[in-house]
């Protein structure tokens, strides 16, 4: 969304570097099957953007070379990509750890009653986007009904064995705000999710966590639209922290788009703000694969090159920190 760009461009976020890359996340398309008020991507059922079978080709021998541990997959809703299930069985067959960013309605959609013991058969970790326990508050910000179906979707999850003691598939929930506010202390808030979701519909879970809304796309466009937004970019720099600097998810994976072009992180790929390793203005994962002073780089980590950055940094580093994994 570059019209947002002169909004976000001059920052005084200080400069940080790659440290060793283990995770490669993709954005598989921007199809979803849900609106949601706070996303990122824009995604919704109208979208047309889905990764062809030759970009996941090269994905799996990006993996191969880079000796990749963790494969984060998003979206939109990933799932909806034709080529989701051929991408998560070579994940797995290189021994590699697949995590699936469900946002658990999609288990109830028809034409994919296939979908939960898939991902439980390849033992695919979820992190399930759940915004609140109650579900007024959940509807108002993804729709009427997402409540009940997402509960429904964590049911059937639980009853093959997701996010229960002793366990090894593990099924995390992802919470954020419903508007121009910091997600409150993560440990916290998990107790009582775990307390109101075990009371009221028998649900478990491993974890909670929680992400601060970023200024950007669908969110940010609302945030222009009511005149908050500069008053949003003060709350996250007033709150910044340095200390969650070197704990920022862009420093330990590299971001690829539905057309396989590389990005520091998800939101920068959202802003068309390509990842500058080794001084290239637009790399595409081909020429990480192919070509040989990049390859090399790629083999060694990428440890130490630069990250972009721009005012919407601060969103990660604001109060308790945000990342994919939650709070810092």
């Amino acid at each position: 969304m570059r019209d947002m760009l002169p909004l976000l461009e001059k920052t005084n976020f200080p400069a940080i570097r790659r440290a060793k890359m283990h995770t490669l996340q993709v954005n598989l398309g921007y199809l979803c099957n849900q609106t949601c008020f706070h996303c990122h991507v824009n995604a919704g059922p109208n979208r047309k953007e889905l990764m062809s079978e030759s970009t996941i080709q090269e994905l799996i021998s990006l993996m191969e070379v880079a000796k990749i541990k963790t494969l984060d997959l998003t979206g939109g809703a990933p799932e909806m990509n034709p080529h989701f299930k051929m991408l998560v069985k070579a994940a797995r067959a290189l021994d590699v750890h697949v995590i699936d960013r469900c946002n658990l309605t999609i288990l109830e959609e028809d034409g994919y009653a296939w979908l939960a013991e898939f991902l439980a058969e390849q033992q695919v970790e979820v992190a399930a986007s759940l915004p609140c326990y109650l579900a007024d508050n959940v509807d108002a910000q993804r729709g009427d009904g997402v409540f009940q179906s997402s509960i429904s979707g964590i049911q059937r999850l639980n009853a093959l064995g997701y996010g229960l003691e002793g366990s090894d598939l593990k099924l995390n929930l992802v919470f954020n705000p419903q508007g121009t506010s910091l997600p409150p202390a993560q440990e916290a808030l998990e107790a009582d999710y775990k307390k109101e979701l075990l009371a009221r519909y028998h649900i478990h879970f491993n974890h909670l966590f929680t992400i601060t809304n970023q200024p950007i796309q669908r969110f940010g466009s609302t945030l222009v639209s009511k005149g908050q937004f500069e008053g949003y970019m003060q709350l996250l720099k007033d709150n910044f922290l340095a200390d969650n600097v070197a704990g920022v998810m862009c420093r330990t994976l590299i971001s690829v788009d539905w057309l396989g072009y590389v990005y520091d992180c998800d939101f920068n790929q959202m802003l068309d703000l390509p990842a500058p390793i080794q001084g290239e203005k637009k790399l595409h994962i081909t020429q990480l694969i192919t070509q040989a002073n990049l390859k090399q780089t790629l083999q060694e980590g990428l440890e130490g090159q630069p990250i972009t950055i721009m005012d919407h940094c601060y969103a990660c580093t604001a109060g308790q920190g945000s990342s994919c994994g939650g709070a810092l």
